[in-house]
């Protein structure tokens, strides 16, 4: 099993959201190196931590886990939906989404700057490569984070 960090804005959809769903969709990823990631690695039973970007402060507020692996992401269909792709076509679909459910929210939201802090944090995607909103997780990282959590 593999482990993964998703990034949402909780303007759009929160860890709260996903507490009170129990389990969605993870759709409208428009980046070629996530969606490649959500297709080609992103497994069944696969821990991913939520991450609140494009907020104050930016932190890991919980844990899910993927219930469903990659399918076409219907939302490339729907002509009214924002993420439309006109050059999508159930036969050659460009996007695709995975389906997660929710395992946890933290009792204290981990913190871009208190990441930051952590030595053995250094090398995380999160850290060097902040702007991929689908990020591995390394074993460590991943123990590193749930020490911090609780």
């Amino acid at each position: 099993m593999s482990i993964w960090l998703f990034k949402t804005e909780p303007g759009e959809y929160s860890i709260d959201d996903l507490a009170k769903e129990q389990q969605t969709r993870w759709n409208g990823i428009r980046n070629y190196q996530a969606r490649n990631l959500l297709r080609d690695e992103v497994q069944l039973q696969d821990r991913v931590f939520i991450y609140h970007s494009s907020c104050k402060p930016t932190a890991i507020v919980g844990l899910a886990v993927v219930c469903k692996t990659a399918y076409p992401d219907p939302s490339q269909f729907d002509e009214s939906d924002n993420y439309y792709d006109v050059k999508a076509t159930p036969t050659k679909p460009r996007w695709f989404c995975v389906d997660i459910e929710f395992r946890e929210k933290f009792r204290q939201p981990l913190t871009l700057s208190r990441l930051k802090e952590m030595a053995s944090l250094k090398d995380m995607v999160l850290l060097k490569q902040g702007r991929l909103s689908i990020q591995p997780v390394s074993e460590a990282e991943y123990q590193a984070i749930i020490l911090a959590s609780s």
